[in-house]
């Protein structure tokens, strides 16, 4: 930046995000599930081309310094492009080794309809507890439990939404999460006094989102017994289904408890789903790639088409084609190139200091506790939809705010709490958002579609202000100083989502 730039004004840094907004209200209606397919990626391009015309233009900001603005954003995603890549590769091989198959038999076999979304939504909680993962838990166990929802007459929108709720639940809650320990570091909190803080606004909004999906299950109607049998019984049919694929998913577990770094399980848990394929589902690779024998060289194309490319099973049943169908790590470049030029736009913003003008106009409100955390909310949403990215938007508010609520003499827990409270579990309810684009690629179920049935990420921030508003276990006037971890964006280069 040169001598001559200086902050861009509230009212014109405001453009290019109104640009995007604009753009992306005509396109998802216009291309509806097919935006995503470049339609998002052009509107995302336009809105940052209009950020840095209006930054050199305007405010004699340098290319070169709005470029390295971009290329840092990009580079913070890296790890998370490796993992869309490996998801898409599980989602193939999990697929074809009949491990989901297996998981959605003995499931539709144990979950009844009435409590099927209840159920749902607490075994994504408990397994995203456990792993600190929601990407994982919803590219994992959140596909077979949408395989069943299908089976039993669920809709897509509704199914999705309980995975998203209790996946989201875990992220937020687990002391593995990436995201919790980021927010608690961000703003200097104890991990554990922040835990347990959280348990404030998170338990009411979880038993909240339970009642409302158990009263849905017992209202809504649902496929008779016999048509959920002839559902397990053609995955019989066309899948070698067995007890012993469940060591997949067992073994993933365990890896994620050794805690070793994401990419590596999801590596691991790959190779051993695709060994599983030659093992368990020869018959399938001779449908993947046509022949009478399976020699070394059908089985190598299958199996790699099984990894990266799309394939496609008949079973007679077009609902059941439709779920055994895969798109492996190919299916995820439209969600990548999405992610970049989110990226894009998030840089420019960033490095022409628009964002900081923006969110100045928040600072100036902040007197009491309740303006600081209706502030904080609004300022998490608004880093969701401007940067994309849920770990940059933690980091952002959580450093914007850190000095203000030490000077208001508010808790640095408060803070954190509300990071979480309005970040991670809104991040995947943007559909431009990395999360949000991941999870409607990895479920088949557009952001729009399972945002109104995500009730836990929807009550979430509300809790925040309902609670800083009955002023429960809200402390002002302490003194006591607040830590400054040396690099509190250190997390988010290794994140998992």
């Amino acid at each position: 930046m040169n001598e001559k730039t200086k902050i861009p004004a509230p009212f014109i840094a405001i453009i290019p995000l109104i640009v995007l907004v604009a753009l992306l209200a005509l396109v998802i209606p216009t291309f509806g599930s097919d935006a995503l397919l470049g339609g998002s990626q052009v509107s995302l391009l336009v809105a940052t081309a209009v950020c840095v015309a209006i930054a050199m233009g305007r405010y004699n900001y340098k290319w070169s310094v709005l470029e390295e603005g971009m290329a840092k954003n990009i580079k913070k995603v890296t790890p998370a492009i490796i993992i869309l890549l490996l998801i898409g590769a599980i989602s193939g091989t999990w697929m074809l080794s009949g491990v989901v198959p297996t998981l959605i038999s003995y499931g539709l076999q144990i979950l009844t309809p009435r409590f099927f979304l209840a159920s749902c939504c607490i075994i994504c909680a408990i397994v995203s507890v456990i792993t600190g993962s929601s990407w994982t838990t919803i590219a994992t166990i959140g596909v077979a439990l949408l395989g069943i929802g299908k089976a039993l007459g669920f809709a897509e929108g509704w199914i999705a939404g309980a995975i998203i709720s209790g996946a989201y639940f875990g992220d937020k809650i687990s002391p593995l999460s990436d995201t919790t320990v980021l927010a608690s570091s961000t703003t200097g909190t104890k991990l554990f006094t922040h835990i347990r803080y959280m348990l404030i606004t998170t338990v009411p909004s979880m038993v909240i989102t339970l009642i409302i999906f158990a009263v849905a299950g017992f209202s809504m109607s649902h496929t008779d017994s016999a048509q959920s049998a002839l559902f397990a019984e053609t995955l019989a049919q066309k899948f070698n289904l067995s007890p012993w694929l469940l060591v997949v998913p067992f073994i993933t577990g365990v890896l994620i408890l050794a805690k070793l770094p994401t990419i590596i399980t999801l590596f691991i848990s790959t190779v051993i789903a695709a060994i599983c394929i030659l093992i368990f589902q020869p018959h399938i690779l001779l449908q993947i790639v046509p022949g009478d024998t399976l020699d070394f060289t059908t089985g190598f194309k299958a199996l790699m088409t099984s990894v990266f490319g799309s394939t496609t099973l008949s079973t007679g049943q077009p609902e059941i084609d439709a779920l055994v169908a895969t798109r492996g790590m190919r299916g995820m470049m439209d969600t990548i190139w999405l992610i970049i030029c989110a990226m894009c736009f998030g840089g420019v913003m960033s490095a022409s200091q628009m964002i900081r003008s923006i969110t100045d106009l928040f600072v100036r409100f902040v007197h009491k506790p309740k303006s600081a955390v209706c502030s904080t909310v609004a300022s998490g949403f608004f880093f969701n939809a401007c940067t994309a990215d849920q770990y940059l938007s933690i980091i952002l508010t959580g450093n914007l705010f850190k000095e203000l609520y030490h000077n208001r003499g508010l808790e640095s827990r408060l803070l954190s709490r509300t990071v979480e409270d309005s970040v991670t579990v809104t991040s995947v309810l943007i559909p431009w958002n990395s999360c949000g684009m991941t999870q409607a690629t990895v479920l088949g179920v557009g952001t729009l579609t399972y945002l109104p049935y995500c009730f836990f990420n929807l009550l979430s921030p509300l809790m925040s202000i309902l609670v800083v508003f009955t002023g429960f276990k809200i402390k002002q006037g302490l003194s006591t100083p607040i830590s400054h971890p040396e690099n509190p964006g250190a997390e988010a280069a290794t994140h998992a989502a």
